[in-house]
């Protein structure tokens, strides 16, 4: 029985720089993260864990957390 939706095919990313991280950098290693998870309890500061380098960080202030749009795709010709 097939699938009752199509999936995509899957490609390889074009090879060319690596865009920058709109993630800030790890606090002790300077390296980029490619994910931040946070955990903050009342009357605690909140902690930051960067992954994939594992090293947490502690703020007495909460995240601030902004959405970008992504970036204008170039034109054809």
């Amino acid at each position: 029985m097939r699938a009752p939706h199509p999936m995509p095919r899957l490609e390889a990313a074009p090879e060319g720089p690596a865009e920058p991280s709109p993630l800030p950098y790890c606090p002790v290693c300077a390296s980029a993260p490619e994910r931040i998870s946070w955990r903050q309890r009342p009357g605690r500061p909140v902690m930051l864990v960067f992954d994939p380098c594992g090293h947490r960080y502690t703020s007495p202030a909460p995240p601030v957390l902004a959405v970008t749009p992504p970036p204008p795709e170039p034109l054809s010709r």
